[in-house]
C-alpha cells in the first residue's frame, strides 16, 4: 500500500500540470498564488486514498481531488476576506497582496473551476459526485455563517460549536472521502462508513486547528497565532473556559472578547493564560483524542483490506499530532 507522501506527491504533480496562468492576469495570478502556497493537501490526499482503499484506481480520482482542493482554497480566499486575516500559510492573504475585489472575483472563478473538473467523469459518476459536492458546498457556507453569527452571540454552547465546525470543516473532509469511494464504485454502505470516518476526523482536525491557533508555534503554524482571539471567535477553548473558569476568569474573558485593541498581544497572552488555568486547553486536547479514536472505531467496520486501512489510521494519527 502506498504511503501518504506517495499520494501527496501524485496530487501535487497533477496540480502543477493542470494549473496555468492566463489573461487577465489580475484575475488568474491570485488563483495561481493561493494554489501555489501549498498547504497540507489533506482533502485531495484523502480522496485518492479512499479510492485506493476501496479497490479503485487512485488515478481515476485525481480530477475529483483537484475539484475538492480548488473549492477548499476558494473558501479560504473568501474566509480570509471576512476574517480580515493578514496571513495564510505564512504569506500574505490574497486580498492583502492584491485587494478585496480581486479576492472576491478570483475566488468566484475558483468555485466555478472546481465544478468543471467533475465534468470529466462518466454521466452516472458525475451525477453522484455533483450531488455530494453541491450539498457539501452549501453546508460549508452555512458553517461559515454560523461562525460569523457566533462572534456576536454570548450564548454559544458546545453542541452549537460542534455543529458549526461539522459544517464548516468536517463535511468537506468527509465528502472528499466519499467522492473517492464513489469513483471506486464501492457500495453505499462503504460510502457511508468512510463519510462518517471523515466527519469524526474533520471535527478532530478543526479542534486541533483551534488549539494551534492559540498555542501553536508561529514558525510552524503558517497563520497568525492568536487570530481567533483577536477576532473574538467563540472557539471550543473559549466555550469550555467559560464553563470551567472562575467567576473572575469568566468576567475577564467576556470583557476581553468584547474588544479589539490596537495592540492585541496583551489580550492574546491573558486569554491563553485563562485557557490554561481553567483547564480548557487540556479538555480540548482530550476532545481531539476522543474524535480521532471514534474515527478509528468507525474505520473498523469498513469492508477493505487491513493493510490498506492502515494508511487511514496513519493519516489520523498524523493529524492529531500535527503542529501546522
Amino acid at each position: 500500500m502506498p504511503d501518504i507522501e506517495f499520494f501527496r506527491g501524485c496530487f501535487n504533480s497533477y496540480l502543477e500540470n493542470k494549473l496555468s496562468t492566463k489573461e487577465p492576469h489580475n484575475l488568474y495570478d491570485p488563483i495561481a498564488y493561493i494554489m501555489d502556497l501549498g498547504g497540507k493537501r489533506l482533502r485531495p490526499i484523502l480522496t485518492l486514498i479512499s479510492a485506493d482503499v476501496l479497490g479503485g484506481k487512485f488515478e481515476d480520482a485525481l480530477d475529483a481531488a483537484l475539484a475538492i482542493e480548488i473549492f477548499h482554497n476558494f473558501s479560504l480566499v473568501h474566509d480570509d476576506i471576512m476574517d480580515a486575516a493578514p496571513l495564510r500559510r505564512g504569506e500574505k492573504t490574497v486580498h492583502k497582496k492584491w485587494d478585496i475585489n480581486t479576492g472576491i472575483l478570483s475566488g468566484d472563478v475558483m468555485l466555478i473551476n472546481s465544478y468543471q473538473y467533475l465534468e470529466n467523469y462518466p454521466a452516472d459518476l458525475f451525477k453522484s459526485l455533483l450531488k455530494v459536492f453541491s450539498k457539501t458546498a452549501i453546508e460549508v457556507c452555512e458553517g461559515q455563517q454560523y461562525d460569523m453569527d457566533f462572534e456576536l452571540s454570548d450564548q454559544v454552547t458546545v453542541p452549537d460549536y460542534l455543529k458549526m465546525i461539522t459544517y464548516k470543516t468536517a463535511v468537506l473532509i468527509a465528502a472528499s472521502m466519499k467522492m473517492g469511494a464513489i469513483i471506486s464504485r464501492s457500495s453505499e454502505k462503504s460510502q457511508d462508513v468512510i463519510y462518517d470516518y471523515g466527519i469524526n476526523l474533520g471535527i478532530a482536525f478543526q479542534l486541533q486547528d483551534d488549539y494551534l491557533d492559540a498555542f501553536g508555534n508561529p514558525e510552524n503554524f503558517g497563520k497568525q497565532v492568536g487570530g481567533d482571539i483577536i477576532e473574538n471567535k467563540k472557539t471550543f477553548l473559549y466555550i469550555r473556559a467559560m464553563e470551567l473558569g472562575t467567576v473572575e476568569e469568566k468576567n475577564e474573558l467576556k470583557n476581553l472578547f468584547s474588544i479589539k485593541p490596537q495592540n492585541p498581544q496583551d489580550k492574546i497572552r491573558t486569554v491563553k493564560q485563562i485557557f490554561t488555568r481553567s483547564g480548557a486547553a487540556e479538555v480540548t486536547r482530550k476532545e481531539i483524542e476522543k474524535y480521532t479514536q471514534q474515527a478509528f472505531q468507525i474505520l473498523e467496520s469498513l469492508e477493505a483490506p487491513e493493510n490498506k486501512k492502515e494508511v487511514l489510521k496513519q493519516f489520523g494519527n498524523k493529524l492529531m499530532n500535527r503542529e501546522v
